[in-house]
This record gives C-alpha cells, structure tokens and sequence, in this order.
C-alpha cells in the first residue's frame, strides 16, 4: 500500500494566518491558525506588522506538522492564499520601511476620489479590474507619494504581505496574476503591468515584484526557515493566488452562473467568467484565478467584524452569561438575536462601520440605524445588524446578476456560516436556496486544490466540487422573503440618499482624528 501524500494551504488574513494540512483528498488531517493585530490608531488607519504575519506562517507551517506527526517528505508542496490590497515599502535589503498598509486603511481617500471625479480612474479600471478606492495599492502609492515624499523616493520596492514573505522565504521577489490584478497596476488582457496607472502612481516596473501565474513554483526554501517550520528544504511552494478567488475554488463555485457569498472578517459577491469583465459602472471587481478563470463580483468592508463590534458593544454582560452556560458567546448572540421576528420590527441598520467598497465604493459612508423607536430594544439592534450584513451583501449580488442572470447556485462560505440563523437569514433575504460546505477552510483548500493543478496531480479545477465535502442546504422561508423584499428598498433609497451627509460626517470625523 501507498502512503498517504499530503498537501498544505495556507491563508494570510486579515486578522490571522491558518495553515491546514490536507489528504490529497481533501480531507482536513490538521491545521493550526495564530492571531495578530490590526493597528488601528485613527478611524483611517488600519495596518499591520509584517513580521508579525512573517512569524505566523511559520508558526502555523510548524503547527499542522507537530500536530499531525507527517513526515515532511510526504507532504507535496505548500500553497499560499493571501488577502488583498495590502502594501508594504521595503529598502534595497528587503526590511520594511512601513506597515502592511492593509484594504481597510482610508488614507488614500482623497486621492480616490480626485481619480474618480477627472475620469482618470475609471479608465485605469476599465483596463485593470480594480475599482477606484481607497484599497486600492494604485490610491496608497499616490498617497504615499505626496505625505511621505522621501520615503517613497528612498523605497527599493512597493510590494504586497504576501511578497514579503516569499522575499524572506526564498530571497525572490515575484507577485502571482491574482494578487497583481487587485493593485490596480495590472493591465488584464495584456497580464503585464498597466503604463498609465504607473505613470499614475508614480513608480516603475522595476520598483515593483515580477509578475508570474498563480501556478507559479519556488523551490530550494531558506535552511534556518526549514529547520524552524519542520519542511524539508526541497518542498515545492506555489505562489498561489488571492483568498477571494480561491474561496470560489474552495466551495466549488468555478462554473458558469454558479456565485459563491462570503462573510469572514468583510465579505464578497463572486462568480467566475473565461475571461476578464469590467462593468462600465465601475461597480464590481475583475481578479485573476488562471489565464482561464477570472472572477468577477463585488467585496464588502463590513462583515463578521460588525458581529464582534455588537457583542463587544451591545452584549457588555454576554460573555459572562456565556461562561455561566458554558456556551460559546456569539452562539448566545444569535440566541438574543433569534427571538426578534424577521426585520426586526422595522428597524434597519447600515453596517458602513469602516467606510464601504461594492456597492458604493464610498470610504466617507458610515453606520447607521433607521427606524429606531421605543419599542427597540438591544435585541432587536442586534438583529438588525446581523439582516444589514446580508441586505449589504445582497446589493452586490443585485450587481454581479446584471452581467450573468439570475444564480444557478449560491454556494455560501465564511465564518458566518459557523451560525444556522445567519445562514438562513441570508437565504430569505436572497430568496434562494443557499449551499454551505461544512469545511470553512475554503481558501485554504482553494490554494490546495491549484497547488495540485501547479503540480500536475490534477488536469482541472473543477475536481475541487468534489472535494468540498458534506454540506448544510437552507431554503428561503416565502414569509421572511416577503418581509425582506418589504425592506430592500428602504435600506438602499436611505444609504444612496446620504452620499452628501457621509462626506461631511467623515470630515468631521478626520478633523477630530487630526487626519
């Protein structure tokens, strides 16, 4: 008999790195996730350490060996998934001379709103796929360009988390098609870097990483990493792809028509196309999987992170109820939140709690609660910020279905799916049976499944369905959708009639920050 062969994924995050050991089958045998913080000292700053998330990975590579006892020579590779957006100045040594300046940070909003208003930078979308906001790496060099001029003007590379840990790794500076074509920098049908958003920007091709396929191996990993994580030195890494797009891989949404809905820290609408799609609204995002995947739909800022804002804020008595009851504090919440009615009582809430991209892509947008009256009590302010998640989130799909029709399947996936209500709560607001793997793992088994890709192991993408696994099916309640399609209307006509407000109210925000 054949011993087992063994592949890892691994996902930097937002807020942590998971490294998971899978069969290669797919089967989970181990896996292992370590926290770090986003530093965020003003209302427009979000940042991390990059060293920080250096020390996660290999903690985490560490982690599912240790606790799987696998011989490293039978493990085949290991695959990176990586969040997006994220930008880092490094010296001629590769040290970093910032932060991971990370999606969320809203310093560039100026500069966004300047390129969208000449005209400028809808054309730089039209071409590249990344709208025009602050997340984008296109905005932070502009930015950085003009506040920290001599920085910029001494920085040897402009580079993403995900390039700075295959610098440390294995000394080679390279940026996969994926990664790239979420800078804004990265002309899509041409797969090479866009002169005009450099020009843009500021910068030249050779400050910035060389560009290769989201199969793309590096071999020969650096002795005293391997002694650390446990590896052999010989073990192929794929340079792998964005957490987005292999989270459609990784719950087997690649076919045409089928959407995949994501709610982790933020969220995403996306479904894949054979090749690349703008929207001339400048609505939705166009990211590269392979040459021949693309996957087009719309990111939110506001997802699981809001849950964590309410217990935080509403539930100041909930973790100690929950220790009382030895239950898991937001599986409490949800309890709260399931004894309000569907609605809440007429009570809305707009989760712009760190500005917005899709559908608004307005980083001056902020939270808020309409409707609000005696009657509402914590419950159902809880409620309603669970619904305003997913009322978010539907608006988005609103957009992705003006390009492919109606779904032919939602597959659903995120730490949200961890609760059976926001499950079906997402289910009644989309009016649509919602599929949810019981594996949350999906971007790490996304980067596993194109490792296998990258290695030859498989001949296509599509044998991901099948490793997906066992999963929960939740069909909309017609009574809960009627009330939702009550409501849609109300949350869109208030967020679309406050653009004015939202600027004013984050100015007045900035200035009291001393931004």
């Amino acid at each position: 008999m054949h011993a087992s062969m063994y592949m890892i994924g691994v996902d930097i995050g937002t807020t942590s790195t998971k490294s998971v050991l899978f069969e290669e089958s797919g089967k989970v045998a181990a896996q292992a996730t370590v926290e770090y913080p986003l530093y965020t000292p003003s209302p427009v700053v979000a940042e991390q350490d990059p060293d920080e998330i250096f020390r996660a990975v290999l903690q985490t590579l560490r982690g599912v060996l240790d606790r799987s006892a696998v011989d490293p020579k039978r493990v085949l590779f290991v695959s990176f998934s990586s969040a997006m957006h994220s930008l880092i100045a490094v010296d001629g040594e590769g040290l970093p001379l910032t932060r991971s300046i990370t999606w969320g940070d809203n310093r560039s909003a100026a500069w966004a709103e300047r390129l969208r208003e000449d005209g400028t930078g809808h054309a730089i979308y039209l071409r590249t796929g990344t709208p025009i906001h602050p997340m984008s790496p296109l905005t932070k060099l502009m930015w950085l360009r003009e506040s920290q001029s001599e920085l910029f003007r001494t920085a040897r590379r402009f580079i993403s988390i995900k390039e700075y840990i295959f610098a440390k790794l294995f000394g080679e500076y390279v940026v996969d098609h994926s990664i790239a074509s979420a800078t804004g920098l990265m002309n899509l049908e041409r797969l090479d870097w866009d002169e005009e958003a450099l020009a843009t920007a500021g910068v030249t091709a050779d400050r910035l990483s060389r560009l290769v396929p989201t199969t793309y191996k590096l071999a020969g990993l650096n002795d005293a990493y391997a002694r650390e994580t446990g590896l052999a030195a010989d073990t192929p890494f794929i340079v792998g792809a964005s957490d987005g797009v292999l989270s459609n891989l990784g719950v087997g949404a690649i076919e045409p028509g089928v959407v995949a809905a994501t709610i982790g820290t933020s969220g995403a609408i996306r479904t894949v196309t054979d090749r690349p799609a703008t929207d001339p609204k400048g609505r939705t995002f166009c990211y590269a999987l392979t040459e021949r995947h693309w996957v087009i739909g719309g990111p939110v800022n506001n997802g699981g992170v809001l849950l964590r804002w309410a217990r935080e804020e509403f539930g100041s008595s909930v973790s100690e109820t929950a220790k009382r009851l030895k239950m898991d504090p937001n599986d409490l919440l949800m309890d709260i939140a399931a004894k309000v009615r569907p609605g809440s009582e007429g009570l809305l809430f707009h989760p712009y709690m760190t500005g917005e991209r899709s559908p608004l892509w307005d980083a001056n947008a902020r939270g808020s609660f309409f409707g609000l009256t005696l009657h509402h009590g914590k419950e159902h302010m809880l409620r309603a910020v669970l619904e305003g998640v997913i009322f978010n989130l539907y608006t988005v799909l609103l957009a992705v279905e003006e390009r492919i029709g109606r779904p032919r399947r939602i597959h659903a996936t995120g730490g949200f799916a961890r609760s059976a209500l926001w499950r079906q709560m997402m289910a009644d607001i989309f009016d649509q049976e919602l599929i949810v793997p019981e594996s949350f793992e999906s971007s790490c088994l996304g980067a596993a499944v194109l490792g296998l890709y990258a290695t030859g192991r498989i001949g296509s993408l599509n044998v991901a369905a099948g490793m997906v696994g066992a999963t929960h099916r939740h069909a909309p309640d017609p009574a809960h959708a009627a009330v939702y399609h009550k409501l849609l209307p109300i949350f869109i006509g208030v967020s679309r009639s406050l653009k004015d407000e939202y600027r004013a109210i984050a100015a007045f925000q900035r200035e009291l920050a001393g931004d």
